[in-house]
């Protein structure tokens, strides 16, 4: 009797563009590894792009991965990995099984900004035991995950829910956004900014009571004067660009402050970019223009290199102060798109469907009318 050959497990992992994608990419060997262990059987590991979008009622829209699939001969699972919050009772939802679908969710910010690449296999590699068991365990085969657990949904068939259990997944949820809104990438948006600041921090090279002010100032009240500076150039920003969200339900209130705690940490970093950037850049001009001796004479002692540091600490956060208050981001769309990158591809996906709509409308009217 000739033995018949099994179709080969196919799995599909479907990221969203940007951070998603290069971490999908980053896990892909080792993926495939750890699912060519756990099956007796090939398996074969498809890596797709797209953009998952939300409905207006902020579930997700899981009918595009569906057809997607499709157009993969209809994989055994189907993993969609998101840069979208996802909460169950208040609780970060890491990832979320539907059964019927055949489609499972993995949330990337509820994994965190550090050692999310161990905890993505982890979370990949259960929903797809889950969904497409494995003949035989191995051992020697990462399963489960200790930092989390899995609760079944009551009469949802088979609908399971992967939810984190440390009172720390809050904290580890928005370092997760912050991760996801690269604030490294974008620092460099800052361009229009940097350069109103590093004019007006170039003016405490030439200025000599800012020589003597340094000076006279103790180390933890220059330490306040650059945070409170640092403080208020994030406050302008939020401010003026109206990035501080109100929750339009109460029960969106814990996303929307979720969402508003990222804004300020990418915020705050890509200011402290800055300020780090103009404190190396004034210092690195005033220990080539303010000669030691001329300065002695202004401050009454001979200088050390503290106190070249003390001045271009004192000209930086001047410098942010009126860079932030006559300056802003390139455009506005950079910033928007920088903080609230989920918003805008929702209210993207609920203008396109009211496009679609008129558009079908006056096809019917067309139609009608001939």
């Amino acid at each position: 009797m000739q033995a018949t050959s099994r179709r080969p497990v196919s799995i599909l992992l479907i990221s969203d563009p940007g951070l998603p994608t290069r971490r999908a990419q980053a896990v892909r060997d080792d993926l495939q590894r750890l699912l060519d262990a756990t099956f007796q059987e090939s398996v074969r590991l498809l890596l797709h792009t797209s953009m998952l979008r939300l409905r207006p009622d902020d579930s997700l829209e899981l009918g595009d991965a569906v057809a997607l699939a499709e157009q993969y001969e209809g994989p055994d699972v189907v993993l969609l990995l998101t840069e979208i919050p996802r909460l169950a009772d208040g609780r970060p939802l890491i990832a979320e099984i539907f059964p019927a679908e055949r489609v499972a969710v993995i949330s990337c910010p509820t994994l965190g900004a550090f050692r999310s690449r161990s905890r993505i296999i982890d979370a990949l590699m259960d929903c797809t035991r889950r969904m497409h068991p494995p003949p035989v365990h191995r051992p020697g085969v990462r399963v489960g995950t200790r930092w989390s657990h899995w609760t079944e949904v009551e009469g949802e068939g088979g609908h399971v829910m992967l939810c984190a259990r440390a009172w720390l997944a809050g904290p580890r949820t928005v370092l997760g956004m912050i991760a996801g809104n690269e604030p490294i990438r974008t620092a460099p948006r800052l361009s229009s900014a940097m350069a109103a600041a590093s004019a007006a921090g170039a003016f405490g090279i030439f200025y000599s009571s800012i020589w003597a002010m340094s000076t006279y100032l103790s180390t933890a009240r220059l330490v306040g004067i650059g945070g409170l500076a640092i403080g208020v150039m994030v406050t302008w920003l939020i401010v003026s660009n109206s990035l501080w969200d109100r929750p339009k339900r109460s029960n969106l209130a814990r996303v929307v402050l979720l969402y508003n705690l990222s804004t300020v940490g990418t915020l705050l970093l890509c200011v402290l970019a800055l300020y780090a950037g103009l404190v190396a850049l004034i210092l690195a001009g005033g220990t080539i223009v303010i000669a030691p001796d001329y300065m002695a004479t202004v401050i009454g002692e001979a200088p050390s290199w503290s106190t070249y540091l003390d001045i271009a600490w004192l000209s930086a956060a001047m410098g942010v102060v009126a860079g932030g208050l006559g300056s802003s981001f390139d455009s506005g769309t950079d910033l928007r798109s920088l903080t609230h990158g989920q918003r805008e591809r929702q209210r993207r996906y609920t203008e396109d469907d009211r496009d679609l709509a008129a558009e079908g409308r006056g096809r019917v009217a067309g139609d009608t009318g001939t």
